[in-house]
């Protein structure tokens, strides 16, 4: 489920509005996103994925993390090198772009 969206990091690119298949986000009147119907979301992670600056937080739980949960300590989450961990996962992180070429591994070179 989604649990943060960092202000410190998001550069207002509207990616995870435009991804979310459940509308999760809305736009902030300062340009970042804020979860406004965080229990329509399906933690299908496209959020997290799609997110150029590691800027989203998707929890493996089913149900909202409460109140002062790690999930929602965006300090914690980076420190512990959380933030982007699902692009790293993915392949997609490091400054890649996103798109097909850029998963092909070294075991299937050009």
């Amino acid at each position: 489920m989604i649990e943060l969206v960092s202000a410190e990091r998001c550069i207002g690119c509207d990616r995870c509005i435009e991804v979310c298949p459940t509308r999760v986000f809305d736009r902030g009147h300062d340009g970042v996103p804020v979860i406004a119907r965080q229990d329509t979301c399906q933690t299908c992670f496209q959020c997290e994925a799609y997110c150029p600056t590691d800027a989203l937080f998707v929890a493996p739980l089913t149900a909202p993390a409460a109140g002062g949960s790690p999930h929602r300590d965006a300090h914690g989450l980076e420190a512990a090198g959380l933030l982007g961990g699902y692009r790293r996962e993915l392949g997609w992180g490091g400054g890649r772009p996103l798109g097909a070429r850029t998963a092909v591994g070294p075991e299937y070179p050009d």
